[in-house]
């Protein structure tokens, strides 16, 4: 084994180290051996894509839903053999670094992400062929990060008119001869991640028990393998109200803060999407279905101002006594 490392990295273009469509992609692949290497190929790819994976029982079997799309791939040749495997290249031995440069399209394509059963990822590879019997290889994935402050496709125009409207929602809850009725008012439809919103709910409590309205961010994921679907949420507790006595009325405000980790709403990936939703729950004994929910569109947060770099102090000569 004369390849005693391979490894493959890349120059941030920012501060946050993230690319988007059009950015000049460049790095550097790095190979030691401890003696020359005769190698049949050797080269770097960038890759981005989408994949889905979900397994689903189906009477006696179970069966796997699986799809993936290919959003760019660029792979340059750093040394390649003219003979077709009889590893003519060499590499020399010691420490040796061949550079590389790609340009990512300009074209819309989805941020990175992870959920519960698929991912989109954008990645370097390199790989190094000596024979059949022995290739070496790595990988670094490197964040990706949509232009649009939309990504939400074909349903971009409804949603944006109404990113700065109030929301309003309301159900009635029945249980024997007692009833809860609540009504819930957002104050908009869009938010930034860390932003803080505030959310009213109108709460008539006409049971023999009081009820806690309980505020929740609920993330909903979509996976897509054909004509396969299936969905993942998730819930994340935001706060929780006043308490409403038995046969009385409240109205309960609430300011919730968007957590600033939340990745951003997205339905410009046709295997994969993202959604949230703002839901009001009751939490009362014997109630059926005491919730309501409420659109809400998570934005990518504005990027920070830069801080001037603090002057450095001037230090004075000590004078003669």
């Amino acid at each position: 084994m004369s390849v005693k490392r391979l490894t493959v990295d890349y120059d941030k273009v920012n501060e946050g180290g993230s690319f988007s469509p059009g950015d000049v992609l460049s790095g550097r692949v790095t190979v030691v051996t401890t003696k020359e290497t005769k190698v049949q190929s050797f080269l770097v790819r960038a890759k981005g894509k989408a994949e889905v994976t979900w397994c689903e029982q189906e009477g006696q079997s179970a069966v796997v839903h699986s799809d993936k799309k290919k959003y760019f791939y660029f792979e340059h040749v750093i040394l390649q053999d003219k003979n077709k495997g009889d590893g003519s290249e060499i590499i020399s031995s010691g420490r040796n670094v061949y550079p590389f440069t790609f340009v990512i399209p300009n074209t819309d394509m989805p941020s990175s992400y992870e959920g519960k059963w698929g991912k989109i990822a954008y990645s370097l590879r390199a790989h190094l062929t000596q024979s059949i019997w022995l290739v070496h290889k790595t990988k670094i994935e490197f964040p990706f990060l949509t232009k649009s402050e939309f990504p939400f496709a074909s349903k971009s125009e409804m949603i944006i008119i109404g990113l700065k409207e109030q929301q309003r929602a309301s159900r009635i809850s029945f249980s024997a001869s007692e009833n809860v009725a609540i009504n819930i008012t957002s104050e908009k439809m869009g938010a930034k991640q860390g932003e803080a919103t505030g959310v009213t709910a109108e709460v008539r409590n006409n049971s023999a028990r009081p009820v806690t309205p309980k505020f929740y961010l609920v993330e909903k994921q979509t996976f897509a393998a054909r004509s396969k679907r299936t969905v993942h949420t998730n819930e994340i507790l935001l706060g929780e109200g006043e308490s409403v006595p038995a046969q009385t009325g409240r109205t309960v405000t609430k300011v919730l803060s968007i957590p600033p980790q939340l990745h951003p709403t997205f339905l410009n990936c046709c295997m994969m999407k993202l959604e949230h939703r703002l839901k009001v729950r009751l939490d009362a004994p014997l109630l059926r279905n005491p919730e309501v929910k409420l659109p809400l569109v998570i934005l990518l947060a504005s990027p920070k101002p830069q801080r001037p770099k603090p002057k450095r102090s001037i230090w004075f000569r000590k004078l003669p006594a």
